[in-house]
């Protein structure tokens, strides 16, 4: 009896490497699947199923069934994949540099307008002065405001 080939394998190993490139390549420029690549991780379950189903069934039909060599070549280079493409995702793209020119904690916010939440310009020196009454340097205990800046993927 001849023995089938075992293509589970090599389609999960393919299905991982598409998960492991489309991410930089297309779903990197949508916010939805940028932030978190759950299209990606989820490519990549679907590949790492079908490799350990490919491996399942060569190693335990081995008289059907080929791919007892290249099936766990094929699962490690699948789970490099997978780890490279975490540790890109998850530790190196959250290690952002620091901007030379950000304002540190503590220091004075350089003045600035922004609109409103009806689309009129406030501007911040006009609000210290506001709330201080007086000028924005006079340090009242009233002339305080509170900056908030998240910190995203622009």
């Amino acid at each position: 009896m001849t023995r089938r080939r075992n293509f589970l394998p090599l389609g999960g190993f393919l299905i991982c490497g598409i998960a492991f490139l489309s991410y930089p390549l297309f779903f990197a420029r949508f916010p939805v699947t940028r932030d978190v690549p759950w299209v990606s991780w989820l490519l990549f379950g679907l590949g790492l199923a079908l490799v350990g189903r490919g491996l399942v069934r060569s190693f335990r039909q081995p008289e059907h069934y080929r791919g007892r060599v290249l099936g766990p070549i094929l699962g490690v280079l699948s789970l490099a994949f997978l780890g490279l493409f975490l540790a890109m995702t998850l530790v190196y793209a959250r290690q952002l540099p620091a901007s030379a020119g950000a304002p540190q904690i503590g220091a004075k916010a350089p003045d600035f307008t922004l609109p409103d939440a009806q689309g009129r310009p406030v501007r911040l020196a006009n609000l210290l002065a506001s709330r201080a009454g007086g000028a924005p340097e006079s340090g009242s205990p009233g002339s305080w405001v509170l900056l908030i800046f998240y910190r995203g993927y622009w």
